[in-house]
């Protein structure tokens, strides 16, 4: 058969005036693969420990908390602190968190500075908790329940010494 009697067939690829087939100068066309949307693909889990860091810092942020926890749990904090490799973060200190696969529920145990809004304070530490931890991990933060376990008065010196070491 003759060139011109093949590109004449039915079905028989169409050649375009470059002199190569319709089929050859098209791009090539990209395949996906997997299907669907990325997010979709697997599944991500947040440790309890990681949702308390990031509503510890939030908590300590806001003015008028003068620190996390009650006095015991400070006070044993200081003890773990100084001990070699018992060095928790002090960041969860005073913080407790639940996680489930899409919310979570914080309790944080603060102390107030002496002079301020007990309200006003646990509002302020509750909007940037939430914010914090949803803006972060995409959790829905279901509730946030704050006890104020002590009040920081000016003249009391600190449960925790200052260190030593420089």
């Amino acid at each position: 058969m003759s060139e011109s009697e093949q590109r004449n067939r039915p079905g028989a690829p169409a050649n375009d005036p470059a002199g190569g087939s319709a089929d050859q100068a098209r791009k090539p066309s990209t395949v996906k693969r997997g299907g669907g949307d990325p997010a979709g693909r697997g599944r991500t889990t947040i440790a309890d420990g990681v949702v308390e860091k990031i509503a510890g810092l939030a908590a300590r942020d806001v003015v008028g908390v003068h620190a996390m926890g009650s006095g015991l749990s400070r006070t044993f904090g200081a003890v773990r602190d100084r001990v070699p490799g018992g060095n928790k973060s002090g960041v969860t200190r005073g913080v407790k968190a639940e996680v489930g696969e899409v919310q979570t529920a914080l309790d944080l145990e603060i102390v107030v500075d002496y002079g301020v809004s007990i309200a006003e304070v646990a509002r302020d530490v509750r909007e940037n908790v939430i914010s914090a931890v949803e803006r972060m991990t995409g959790l829905e933060v279901v509730e946030v329940n704050i006890a104020v376990s002590d009040v920081k008065l000016p003249d009391e010196e600190d449960d925790e010494p200052d260190s030593r070491l420089q």
